[in-house]
């Protein structure tokens, strides 16, 4: 069921399925909470929590600049107020990020985590092409939005469903302009802190899409060493929304990986 919850008046949805603990995810900067759609139909016989972020989908941003501090204490928040004392966090691209910012704050409140589609230690030049995407999306055209979809998905994903590229392209027509880049601004400016990892504490699973050039490979390869006993699995002929283009594959991998950590 969709609601507005009382803390930071986050808009979520529950499908509440017995008492075992939920699987909660996190979308990822421009998108709401309706990306997980094949996720939430794949386990409709779990416990399932999807919410939108701050100054996302229905979900208001009143501060003047966000941190990931306050993305923590959104999701802290829901899941107290909801009273989960654990739960299965999976987090995508910003996400992510957030998700690791909850694991290593947190660890005590997870039954496993996973990593997905999120960036590690970007080179000098990828910082410099992340800037250049910055300054194009502050123009707010629709170039931006095309370009966005491009390195998400495969021509051939998009050639085939259109009405899913439309779907996606709207989400970010839809976006609150001024929102979108208070939170885009510090995925831009992302430092990692190899100490936050020393702090996680939890089963982790990192993936990433086979052709994704944002959070690449490399990337989730590296984070996985630095995250104790943590495994990294590759999502084949994947991009950066694989867990919409490659569903069936994601969803899979994401439910051994979870039922394994559901005692």
């Amino acid at each position: 069921m969709s609601k507005t919850s009382n803390s930071f008046d986050t808009h979520y949805t529950l499908n509440k399925v017995g008492e075992k603990s939920p699987i909660v995810f996190i979308h990822g900067v421009g998108l709401n909470q309706d990306i997980w759609r094949p996720q939430i139909d794949f386990f409709k016989d779990y416990t399932t929590l999807t919410y939108d972020l701050l100054g996302h989908g229905k979900t208001p941003l009143s501060k003047a600049k966000v941190k990931f501090n306050d993305f923590y204490r959104q999701l802290l928040n829901l899941i107290d107020e909801l009273e989960f004392k654990k739960i299965h966090l999976v987090g995508f691209s910003l996400g992510a990020l957030i998700a690791r910012e909850f694991a290593s704050k947190r660890s005590e409140r997870l039954c496993s985590l996973i990593i997905h589609g999120s960036i590690y230690k970007r080179t000098e030049a990828q910082k410099r092409v992340v800037i250049s995407r910055w300054n194009v999306a502050k123009l707010n055209r629709p170039a931006s939005k095309k370009a966005a979809l491009r390195r998400w998905f495969t021509e051939d994903f998009t050639k085939k469903n259109p009405e899913i590229y439309k779907k996606i392209y709207s989400l970010l027509e839809k976006n609150d302009h001024k929102n979108f880049l208070k939170s885009y601004e510090p995925f831009v400016h992302y430092q990692d802190d190899d100490n936050m990892f020393k702090k996680i504490n939890v089963n982790t699973l990192i993936t990433t899409g086979e052709n994704d050039i944002g959070s690449t490979p490399e990337m989730a390869r590296n984070l996985s060493k630095v995250i104790q006993g943590s495994k990294f699995v590759e999502i084949k002929k994947g991009k950066h929304l694989c867990s919409i283009e490659c569903a069936d594959d994601v969803n899979i991998i994401f439910k051994e990986f979870i039922d394994k950590n559901n005692g």
